[in-house]
């Protein structure tokens, strides 16, 4: 997993800082629920200057349930609800990508074409200042 990336190569333009907005408010209250980490794969991590979204994993390890907002466990409607609050989408680390039947931490490790195996961010979200503020216009 790829560590050390800046805010400056995730918001390289307007839309990438209203992508990077989104999964600041996210990470926000993933934290404030407990969660320890978030794993960061698609487009969004490449040099595509306008991805569609961002893709996200989140760690369970440690989650208060009852603190966990909702649209994290809402995977109804192609995971509107997730894009609609936040720009991208989010699902359970552990949880079980039906479509290749390994978890969705080992599901974005995997490149989807080769078969090969290849990086994606991870994000500590209590000590990682790349969240500690918005991105400024």
């Amino acid at each position: 997993m790829q560590q050390g990336v800046s805010r400056r190569e995730l918001t390289t333009n307007p839309w990438r800082r209203s992508l990077f907005d989104g999964l600041v408010d996210a990470s926000n209250l993933l934290r404030n629920a407990g969660c320890p980490t978030i794993y960061l794969d698609g487009s969004y991590i490449s040099g595509k200057p306008k991805p569609g979204d961002f893709d996200a994993c989140w760690d369970p390890t440690g989650v208060d349930p009852t603190k966990l907002d909702p649209v994290f466990l809402d995977f109804t409607n192609g995971r509107a609800s997730q894009k609609a609050a936040f720009k991208g989408e989010f699902f359970p680390s552990s949880m079980t990508c039906a479509d290749v039947g390994r978890t969705f931490v080992e599901f974005f490790q995997q490149d989807r074409f080769t078969g090969n195996q290849k990086g994606i961010i991870s994000i500590l979200l209590q000590t990682d200042p790349l969240l500690t503020e918005k991105v400024q216009p």
